[in-house]
C-alpha cells in the first residue's frame, strides 16, 4: 500500500469499501422485477397477497440502490436509480394530500370491521361519541355484535340502521343519524354482504354509500375479490356515491386501482395519510399493511382522515370526513 508524506506526517490512504457486483444484483434484481409487476397491474395468487408489501420493497429499493453505487457497476447503478424513481412516483404521492375544493355539505364516515363480531361495542359507541359521524359502516357483523352495540347505547346516537348480519365474516350493516333506504342488492352471491343504501343530508343532498367487504384474495378467493371489486358501482353524474369498508385491497392492487379509475378518489390518500396501516391490529407488531378506505366521488373532497384503534378486532377503525360537491 502506497504511503504519503504530508508535512512530514506519513499517511496511509483509506480504502473504499466496494460492494460485490453480484451483492448488488441480488438486491437490485428483485426490487427491479417488483415495480415492473406491480407497474403491469398483475392481481393473481400469490401476486395478490404478497404486492401490499410495495411501500415497504420501495423503502428497500433505496438500500439496493445504495449497494449499487458501492459496487460501481454502471448498469446496476441504472436499474437501481430507475427502480427507486418508479417506486417512489408510485408510493409517496399516498404521504401529500390534495387541497379540498368541494365546498357541499359535510359528511362524516365511521367503518370498522368487528372481526366475527368480536370488536369492543363500548369501543366503538365511544369513537361514535366522539367523531360524530353521520354513518357507521360495519364489516362481519353478526346478531352478537348488534346486541351489544344497542346495549352500548348506539341507538341513541345513530337511530336508523340496514342490517345484514351474519353468524360469519359475511355479516355487514350500516347505522345513520339520517333515515335510510335500501337500494337493490348489486355483490356477487358468492361474497359479503354488502348492504347499499341511499340518505339525504338536512340541505337535501342525496347520498348513495356502499359499505364494501370483499373477500380475502386468498388461494381460490382471489376470483370472488376481483368479482366483488368489479362489481361495485361507478361514480356517476348528478348522484354522490361513497365506498366504505374493508376492500382487502390496498393501493398497490389493480382492482382497487381500477375502482378509483370509475370515478373515485381515496380520502387518506387525498389528505396525505395513505401509508397509515390498518391490519392486521391489536398484534404485538403494529398493523403493516392498508386495506381498509373510504371512496369518494372525485367530485367531492377529503378533508380529514383518521385511523382508530378498538380492541378485540384485527382492523384498525377509519374515520374520514368528507366536503361533497355543491348541489
Amino acid at each position: 500500500m502506497t504511503q504519503v508524506d504530508v508535512g512530514g506526517v506519513v499517511t496511509t490512504p483509506r480504502r473504499r469499501l466496494r460492494v460485490p457486483g453480484p451483492l448488488a444484483w441480488l438486491a437490485v434484481v428483485p426490487c427491479a422485477v417488483w415495480a415492473l409487476v406491480r407497474l403491469a397491474g398483475v392481481d393473481g395468487p400469490i401476486v395478490t397477497e404478497l404486492i401490499t408489501a410495495t411501500p415497504y420493497v420501495a423503502l428497500f429499493s433505496l438500500v439496493a440502490l445504495s449497494l449499487a453505487l458501492g459496487s460501481r457497476r454502471r448498469a446496476a447503478v441504472a436499474v437501481a436509480a430507475a427502480t427507486s424513481l418508479l417506486m417512489a412516483f408510485m408510493v409517496l404521492p399516498r404521504a401529500f394530500g390534495d387541497t379540498p375544493t368541494a365546498t357541499g355539505p359535510s359528511l362524516r364516515i365511521l367503518t370498522v370491521n368487528l372481526f366475527f363480531g368480536r370488536g369492543d361495542a363500548h369501543a366503538v359507541v365511544e369513537l361514535v361519541r366522539r367523531l360524530r359521524p353521520d354513518i357507521l359502516n360495519t364489516q362481519e357483523l353478526d346478531a352478537r355484535a348488534v346486541e351489544a352495540l344497542d346495549a352500548a347505547g348506539l341507538a341513541r346516537l345513530m337511530p336508523y340502521s340496514h342490517l345484514e348480519e351474519e353468524d360469519s365474516a359475511s355479516g355487514s350493516g350500516v347505522y345513520s343519524r339520517f333515515p335510510l333506504t335500501k337500494l337493490p342488492d348489486f355483490a356477487p352471491p358468492n361474497g359479503h354482504h354488502m348492504p347499499y343504501v341511499r340518505f339525504s343530508l338536512p340541505d337535501g343532498q342525496t347520498v348513495e354509500l356502499v359499505d364494501v367487504h370483499t373477500m380475502a384474495p386468498l388461494g381460490r378467493d382471489v376470483a370472488a375479490w376481483k368479482d366483488a371489486l368489479r362489481s361495485l358501482p361507478p361514480a356517476v353524474p348528478g348522484t354522490v356515491r361513497v365506498l366504505a369498508g374493508d376492500f382487502n385491497a390496498s393501493l398497490d392492487h389493480a382492482g382497487l386501482r381500477d375502482v378509483l379509475g370509475r370515478g373515485y378518489i381515496d380520502a387518506a390518500d387525498a389528505t396525505g395519510t395513505g401509508l397509515r396501516t390498518t391490519w392486521p391490529a391489536n398484534r404485538r407488531l403494529p398493523p403493516l399493511i392498508t386495506i381498509d378506505h373510504v371512496l369518494v366521488d372525485r367530485r367531492a373532497s377529503a378533508v380529514d382522515v383518521s385511523i382508530h384503534d378498538v380492541p378485540y378486532t384485527d382492523h384498525r377503525a377509519l374515520f374520514a370526513e368528507l366536503r361533497l360537491p355543491a348541489r
